[in-house]
């Protein structure tokens, strides 16, 4: 990593006694997908409690794993698992779509708390045009879209999606995202690869064509035409002179610009990002690399919202192993490294899930691998698992083998100075001896919020590094079997954009 972004996140050792080192900066994150029950919950319509319980386990398992940010998915289908003024709840949540819970809650409300308590981020994931997805059972609730305003939303395969050609949708969709950054206390918006949908085979009209894309790279042998003749026609007639390919990435890149100038007038510390489909533009590709074309089929530029800065933090989808040559992780990695000439953060999504049973599976070394591979670049911060659900299941140990191997130590989050770089105030530090350790307790006074202490505690020659949330008042710092007590120990705190203030020596 760069300077500015810390230090590589591995267990510090330090010959210097008198001063500990950086911070360790990492994003270290995994998608928790509401949609067909993948990850949260496990199945529809459970009660509050069980479904409170499932997601504390996901919470308490991501911190134990040491991990520092969820992205969780709070939008699967032009519906919601929060309570919202726009949107039906989803049936993923409550087993049939617009029917509230049983007991009233406000799951997303629960999730931030939960993940702040524990030092963690919270991202709100949102897929901006799927209003109805393959697996979906119940009736379309009164209030959907697809009732509201049916023109907007068109059969796709299995699918319905909102045409993106339609101000319509663009609109509801941008409502949507202001609504939750306005009323909720998220860290981040994310949005997915689902742009325009993948193309679907016309002979076998099958769903899940994002699996052709990833596997075979090619797309649909026969593919159906998405239905937006209307609004197509309607752009010409009112003098439109792109193409049609082009005018389709207009209507995507307009909402990726409204949706980045909105969330930043509403919150200026909510950072925005986006996790496109990992290989970039054919004509930009470098070479023997290969495969679906989003540019051409999902009408995604994805290297323009980097040039024009209109995005905080880039997830590309990099599903691929190192070794498989015509989608090599480390040289697509290499390749948005390149078209990022804005320093926004390079975040690549890593495929943990297919640590599985398939003949295409991954050996936990894979994953460990390629956590490797973005530390060894300067500019690229850290890394997103798809999904939560290999590490709660631990497959082949990989749990384990991220804890012990590669995330030793915690983690801050990088910075983001261009949403703001002032630093807060210094925290005060009152000490406590206690008969296990020495408490902390931690303030601040005046001056900006602040998220989190970054607290470093000397034992012998070495240095360790905790993270706290704002919220707790008091750490206690566990004497060592071996070292007793900390000798040293120097606090800083950080604010929502990871800006750190000067530290505080509190033993020397």
């Amino acid at each position: 990593m760069s300077a500015g972004a810390g230090q590589p996140a591995v267990a510090p050792v330090a010959v210097d006694a008198s001063q500990p080192p950086p911070a360790p900066r990492e994003f270290r994150a995994a998608w928790v997908s509401t949609v067909a029950n993948i990850d949260w919950p496990s199945r529809n319509n459970l009660g509050m409690a069980k479904q409170q319980a499932e997601a504390l386990a996901i919470l308490d398992r991501a911190q134990a794993v040491g991990l520092n940010a969820i992205v969780l998915q709070v939008r699967p289908s032009a519906d919601a698992i929060y309570p919202s003024p726009l949107e039906p709840w989803s049936e993923f949540l409550t087993g049939q779509q617009g029917r509230a819970p049983a007991t009233p809650w406000d799951p997303l409300q629960f999730w931030i708390e939960q993940a702040h308590a524990r030092g963690m981020e919270l991202h709100a994931w949102f897929n901006p045009y799927r209003a109805r997805h393959a697996t979906a059972k119940s009736p379309l609730a009164a209030n959907h879209i697809a009732n509201t305003d049916p023109a907007v939303v068109k059969s796709y395969g299995r699918y319905l999606w909102m045409d993106p050609g339609e101000a319509a949708a663009a609109r509801r969709t941008l409502e949507v995202v202001l609504d939750v950054v306005r009323r909720y206390d998220v860290d981040g918006v994310h949005i997915d690869d689902y742009f325009y949908p993948y193309p679907v085979d016309a002979s076998a009209n099958t769903a899940g064509p994002e699996g052709v894309a990833l596997d075979a790279g090619m797309g649909a042998k026969q593919e159906l035409e998405f239905p937006d003749q209307p609004s197509w026609q309607r752009y010409l007639l009112d003098g439109g002179t792109l193409d049609r390919a082009g005018w389709r990435r207009q209507n995507v890149n307009r909402l990726i610009e409204a949706l980045y100038q909105g969330i930043h007038k509403e919150k200026s510390w909510v950072r925005f990002g986006i996790s496109p489909f990992g290989i970039g533009k054919p004509e930009r590709r470098p070479p023997g690399i290969a495969g679906f074309s989003q540019y051409d089929k999902l009408y995604a530029d994805a290297e323009l919202w980097l040039a024009n800065g209109w995005l905080d933090y880039l997830a590309p989808q990099l599903y691929w192993p190192v070794s498989q040559a015509p989608q090599a992780f480390d040289v697509l990695l290499d390749y948005w490294v390149a078209q990022n000439t804005r320093a926004r953060h390079i975040w690549p999504g890593l495929y943990t899930s297919r640590i599985d049973r398939s003949s295409k599976a991954f050996a936990p070394e894979e994953i460990l691998k390629q956590i490797a591979v973005t530390r060894s670049r300067a500019s690229v911060g850290g890394h997103v698992h798809f999904s939560i659900a290999a590490l709660m299941e631990n497959r082949k140990g990989i749990s384990e083998q991220l804890k012990a191997q590669s995330y030793q130590s915690p983690a801050l989050t990088p910075a983001t100075p261009w949403l703001g770089n002032t630093v807060p105030p210094a925290p005060t530090v009152g000490t406590r001896r206690e008969a296990n350790g020495l408490a902390l307790k931690l303030s601040v006074t005046g001056g900006k919020p602040v998220a989190q202490y970054a607290i470093w505690s000397r034992y012998g020659s070495e240095w360790r590094f905790s993270v706290a949330p704002a919220t707790r008042a008091q750490v206690l710092l566990a004497d060592d079997a071996a070292a007793g007590a900390a000798q040293a120990v120097v606090v800083s705190a950080v604010d929502r954009l990871g800006n750190e203030s000067e530290r505080v020596t509190v033993l020397r």
